[in-house]
């Protein structure tokens, strides 16, 4: 399966051994039968792994993890929380835009989509990678929360520090795998409500995890993420 996904060479080798497990298998029957089925899945099946090809492992500096893609037609893209350009700025970004703007002065964009971060570093991961439409959670315990421990187990064998930013409970169950500074580990794991406007209020707001982890990349010589995001045009 590894060999026909699209993903950036330096998560191959490191994710090899997943793509060649039974679970993994399940899933791909699984993600077929859907398809065969009539069910239409998001996001695109060339996006499924849409973070990891535009973020390489050896540049990770912030790890972001969403829960599952936006089920609406038109809206996931293989990052999370991020749209495609031209479409309405989701609520929980809408919610991320209003902290940044609170912690860094840095206006909200006119726009969601977030591949600016991924570029830099920024690992924009889903714990579940596809959705069926209109069916939030659809395909949660087929299998991709497994290879998303996965990938967090390789982040967090870097020896470059990293910072892990978890919001929501789901998110935080991987904090598990993570050797953070507070357990005497090399990295930042940064925990807050998830940024939805049913839980922002409860603690998303205030918590400053952008500056703080600027603060933290810059104090280990591993620079900062500019999260200001440009200007662009909507798609045609």
């Amino acid at each position: 399966m590894a060999d026909a996904v699209k993903l950036h060479e330096s998560w191959r080798e490191p994710l090899s051994d997943q793509f060649e497990q039974p679970y993994m298998a399940d899933l791909k029957r699984f993600l077929l039968a859907e398809r065969a089925a009539g069910k239409r899945i998001f996001p695109a099946g060339g996006e499924w792994f849409g973070a990891l090809d535009l973020t390489p492992l050896e540049q990770v500096r912030v790890v972001i993890l969403g829960q599952d893609p936006y089920h609406g037609p038109g809206q996931a893209h293989g990052l999370c929380f991020s749209v495609r350009p031209g479409v309405r700025t989701p609520p929980s970004l809408v919610n991320i835009y209003k902290e940044l703007r609170d912690d860094l002065g840095i206006a909200p964009a006119r726009h969601g989509h977030l591949e600016h971060w991924a570029r830099q570093g920024v690992l924009l991961l889903n714990s579940v990678l596809t959705v069926e439409m209109a069916k939030a959670a659809s395909h949660r315990g087929r299998g991709w929360e497994r290879f998303t421990d996965a990938v967090v187990r390789q982040v967090a064998a870097k020896e470059a520090p990293v910072v892990f930013l978890l919001w929501g409970s789901h998110a935080q169950k991987k904090a598990d795998f993570i050797a953070s500074v507070e357990r005497g580990g090399r990295h930042l794991v940064l925990k807050a409500p998830h940024p939805s406007p049913l839980s922002a209020h409860t603690g998303f707001f205030g918590c400053r995890h952008f500056s703080k982890a600027n603060a933290f990349l810059e104090e280990r010589g591993r620079g900062s993420i500019d999260w200001a995001l440009p200007e662009i045009a909507a798609a045609d």
